[in-house]
């Protein structure tokens, strides 16, 4: 009995005013790679960079990743192309399917140092920038699996199994595990890890984008192993599951390694990125942080002007001081004078008493003499 399951849509192309055919598949790679941007281009700035250098280097990236991914996948199922009663042209409809996230990964780095090295900016401080909107994109792109009813799992009586109603290319209907949702769930637990531990532990050097790396093969391990579509085996495991596992350590060990080498983040990701309000094409900077700088402008002006107030009411303060001192010594001196002037003044005064009295004196002797000289006459 059947009680629930995710349905299939009936076809994965559809017709745009019965002329424009928009394909499942690529439109939901075109979104991934939109999120991807603008995701990465927040992430940039909040690390200094100018805006519009993550969507510059993705020019170069996004289409080296998506032959790289093609490429991937045509040769490791070369079968699908190239055996007999195959038409080998099919081999470049990419909108039919069919992509190699490490061939993408790989041809995108490439890329990516090409654009890298036109704007003057580190592929590794990019790609920490850009890495949980890659996972994202991935969590996005899966998502045209279902379309196209591919790379789904074993068959399972869940709840939420994917119903496969197509015949193409010997699929079989029935209820299987929905790989693709299961992988697209992994990678938005992905980017929201790296996301966390970006901030926590400020990831720099690459190591986020490692950290990504890492995140999703181990994902991509269990997941592989449940699919049941057609791929090459080595010692009883598909391909892509030994890919993720030498991948996975690859990526452990740059992690080790870079943190040793080079501990922290990166101070400055895009030289010269604060030196002026426009980036090398114009683009305008982010306004807020023009605003900043204006308000910070302001601040300085009035730090000035504040700085310039106090120095001129010490100035004054010490005029005035100057001239109350100056006033003290003024009358300092005048009262040191009147107190000489005065001191002088009872000097000449004391002397001429004292003459006064001198003479008094010798006017009383000489008196007192004349009469005693007339008594001794009478006598």
């Amino acid at each position: 009995m059947e009680i629930a399951y995710i349905p299939s849509p009936s076809r994965g192309v559809y017709e745009l005013f019965g002329v424009i055919p928009l394909r499942g598949y690529a439109f939901c790679i075109i979104i991934g790679v939109f999120v991807a941007v603008w995701l990465g281009n927040k992430r940039w700035i909040a690390r200094g960079g100018r805006p519009g250098t993550v969507a510059d280097v993705a020019v170069w990236a996004v289409p080296f990743g998506l032959v790289g991914g093609r490429l991937y996948h045509v040769i490791t199922d070369y079968q699908l192309y190239f055996s007999e009663g195959q038409d080998w042209v099919d081999a470049f409809k990419i909108w039919e399917g069919g992509l190699g996230i490490w061939g993408a990964i790989a041809f995108g780095a490439v890329g990516a140092w090409i654009g890298c090295r036109s704007r003057g900016v580190p592929l590794p401080a990019w790609a920490d920038a850009l890495a949980p909107g890659i996972a994202l994109a991935q969590a996005i792109g899966r998502w045209g699996n279902w379309f196209n009813q591919e790379l789904y799992g074993r068959e399972t009586d869940l709840p939420w199994a994917l119903h496969i109603t197509s015949t193409t290319d010997g699929r079989v209907p029935g209820y299987y595990h929905p790989t693709f949702l299961y992988e697209s769930l992994w990678c938005i637990g992905v980017a929201v890890l790296v996301i966390w531990a970006d901030r926590r532990f400020k990831l720099g050097h690459g190591r986020a984008f490692a950290l990504y790396v890492a995140a999703y093969c181990a994902g991509r391990f269990w997941i592989e192993a449940m699919r049941v579509d057609e791929a090459h085996h080595f010692l009883g495991m598909r391909l892509n599951e030994w890919t993720s596992i030498v991948v996975f350590l690859l990526a452990v060990l740059y992690i080790v390694l870079s943190a040793r080498r080079r501990p922290g983040r990166e101070e400055v990701v895009e030289p010269g990125a604060s030196d002026g309000d426009t980036d090398d094409d114009g683009a305008a900077v982010k306004l807020d942080k023009k605003s900043e700088d204006e308000d910070s402008e302001t601040k300085d002006s009035e730090d000035k002007k504040s700085d310039a107030e106090k120095s001129e009411a010490k100035t004054s303060e010490a005029k005035t001081s100057g001239a109350k001192t100056s006033e003290a010594k003024t009358s300092e001196a005048a009262k040191s004078e009147d107190e000489k002037e005065t001191a002088a003044a009872d000097s000449e005064s004391g002397s001429g008493s004292a003459e006064s009295e001198t003479a008094d004196s010798s006017s009383s002797v000489e008196a007192k003499d004349e009469e005693a000289e007339s008594a001794a006459k009478k006598a």
